[in-house]
């Protein structure tokens, strides 16, 4: 009995978050007999659609990097295209030293080419510390180097917590000094693997970007919120053949005799040949204790950031906005929010449907800010709401607001990361038909997930080379994750 997709196994994954949804659709293309197990009452993970003041708006990740395949393939698959959106503006700035300023070009994820790309955002101290770094001795990258640490060391600290701090908080609400140069930004690491000086390695991947000339959209929305993604593939697995069963929390996973598997939820017991975990860490790391105590163990040493989003909605006669999509706020200079999009500009759809109705968001938490989160919903609407009034000078009522919390929503990505995935896969691999995907692996993005999925797909098959491929080449999520 094969659950390669031959049609004649059966296959349970664990997880219908986009990473599960996506290995489902998968299996089912190639014939194979599928079940999705989800503990909650929906499906989607941190994918969330909503209403607010009777705008449909995202609660959760509202984009996906377009650059690679994977979300936008998948979205075409499900009957997404017509709604496929790119942004109405991509225009952006940076919130620093008491005043909203354009969002510096000329980088890679903060981490400029020359110093000129950063002039206004830096002090002048911090313009010239940039131009020692041709004339430092090399800094080793080693197996893998924190970001903030790397590039303090060639550029300065002003670079790390002026720029890209807030771009890789955008992403993984993470520390820059901690997080992962190889996994978070992997072409960057590549090239200062290769350079003495990392302002020419950042000038080499921008000439390289130049000479292969990509077009169309960095990043891609879906009308109606990226969270009907997962809805609609939901309903094409459904329509396939597929069983997704929520409110399902799997407890039990065990090897059986005959080489296939035993999956206890609730009082049911189901039988598989094979399963794909597609769950947070903490639930993986509980269901492969018994047959895998080893990838359990890594997967327990696996950290997450909490955040929250707050979303306003206001008139939009009470409401003059900064062009552009949004605004991210460095750390350092101590205001609560660490980012907000304005909705209704970055999102055509938002505004061509509620003309009358201005619609932004705030994030708010970062890695180890835990206090922050545990105040009520109307202290965050207000330090929100402080912080947009000394940002851009809104001061009007807003007419409905809303909080999500994202509790451990993020995986956080620290050096060392991608040996710990691989020490994971290792052990994962010596249990036939069985396979893990998620943001905890290859990347937070949207595509990263599904292309977990994908690799989950092809290794319960017996063909592991896309899961080798990802864990020697991470997927960058820039700011395809669940922030902003």
């Amino acid at each position: 009995m094969s659950a390669t997709g031959t049609g004649t196994g059966h296959v349970i994954v664990v997880g219908a978050g986009i990473a599960g949804l996506a290995a489902a659709h998968r299996l089912l293309r190639r014939g194979t007999r599928v079940t999705v197990l989800e503990a909650s009452d929906r499906v989607g993970g941190k994918l969330l659609p909503g209403e607010i003041a009777g705008a449909r708006v995202d609660f959760g990740a509202e984009s996906m990097l377009a650059r690679r395949p994977e979300a936008v393939a998948l979205a075409r698959e499900v009957g997404l295209t017509d709604r496929l959106q790119p942004p109405a503006t991509a225009t952006a700035s940076l919130w620093t030293r008491g005043v909203l300023r354009p969002m510096p070009k000329g980088h890679v994820m903060g981490v400029p080419g020359t110093a000129d790309a950063l002039t206004g955002v830096l002090s002048d101290e911090g313009l010239a510390r940039i131009g020692q770094d041709a004339d430092l001795p090399r800094t080793e990258v080693g197996e893998d180097v924190a970001v903030g640490e790397y590039v303090a060391a060639r550029l300065g600290r002003e670079v790390v917590d002026r720029l890209v701090e807030p771009l890789l908080g955008g992403v993984y609400a993470g520390d820059a000094y901690r997080i992962s140069m190889r996994s978070a930004v992997p072409q960057l690491f590549q090239a200062a693997s290769t350079h003495d000086s990392l302002t020419a390695a950042v000038r080499e991947i921008q000439a390289k970007a130049a000479a292969n000339q990509q077009t169309g959209p960095v990043f891609m929305g879906i009308a109606g919120g990226v969270g009907s993604l997962p809805l609609a593939v939901a309903e094409s697995v459904r329509e396939r053949g597929g069983d997704i069963v929520t409110g399902s929390p799997v407890t039990e996973l065990r090897r059986e005799a005959s080489g296939g598997w035993r999956v206890v939820a609730g009082d049911r017991v189901r039988h598989a040949d094979a399963v794909i975990v597609a769950a947070p860490a903490p639930v993986a790391a509980a269901l492969l204790r018994t047959e895998s105590p080893a990838a359990a163990t890594e997967l327990t040493a696996v950290e997450y950031a909490s955040m929250a989003l707050v979303t306003l909605a206001y008139r939009r006669a009470d409401v003059t906005l900064p062009e552009g999509s949004g605004f991210l706020v460095p750390p350092v200079d101590g205001h609560t929010i660490k980012a907000s999009t304005f909705a209704s500009q970055k999102w055509g759809w938002i505004a061509e449907e509620n003309p009358d109705l201005l619609v932004l968001r705030t994030s708010v938490g970062r890695y180890g800010e835990t206090a922050i989160l545990e105040r009520e919903d109307a202290d965050l609407v207000a330090v929100s709401r402080h912080d947009l009034r000394e940002a851009t000078g809104l001061d009007a009522a807003p007419v409905e607001t809303r909080v999500v919390r994202w509790t451990d929503g993020l995986p956080q990505y620290p050096v060392g990361h991608h040996a710990r995935v691989a020490r994971i896969r290792e052990h994962i691999g010596k249990l036939p038909g069985l396979a893990v995907c998620g943001a905890q692996y290859d990347g937070v993005g949207i595509p990263a997930c599904i292309a977990s999925a994908y690799a989950a797909v092809d290794q319960i098959g017996g063909d592991l080379s896309a899961a080798r491929e990802l864990t020697a080449n991470p997927v960058q999520s820039l700011h395809g994750g669940a922030g902003e």
